[in-house]
């Protein structure tokens, strides 16, 4: 059996431009993803913080350091600059190393600059 886990995850990404006239999907600084492990016409989620909007597309490389986390096409309905997003990628693991699965998990500031690289989520806090 195989199991989908997460693989990567950009948390708390700024939008930084929503393109509506343009094919679809999301263009993501290059740096980003590979501190992430995503790739180039790799599928993700898209989750808006904002809105609660949640999509999938996938991804298109974005200029080196630029900080780019654009929405294109109809997805560009679900956001506006300034949203911030969480964009998750999947995979499939066997089920005899899912439990030992690290996904890689990069927090990011209002500049989609990374300030954290996690391997685990962190537990919730239950008040």
């Amino acid at each position: 059996m195989y199991r989908t886990m997460m693989k990567g995850k950009l948390h708390r990404a700024t939008v930084t431009e929503a393109n509506l006239n343009y094919v679809g999907s999301i263009t993501i600084d290059e740096e980003l993803l590979e501190a992430v492990d995503m790739l180039p016409n790799e599928k993700v989620q898209i989750v808006n913080n904002n809105n609660g909007a949640r999509l999938e597309t996938y991804i298109i490389p974005g200029k080196r350091g630029s900080g780019v986390i654009c929405l294109n096409g109809a997805a560009a309905r679900l956001v506006q600059e300034g949203d911030k997003v969480i964009i998750i990628s999947y995979g499939l693991v066997p089920e005899e190393k899912a439990r030992d699965h690290q996904p890689r998990v990069a927090v990011l500031d209002e500049n989609n600059t990374i300030t954290q690289m996690i391997g685990l989520e962190p537990e919730a806090t239950i008040l």
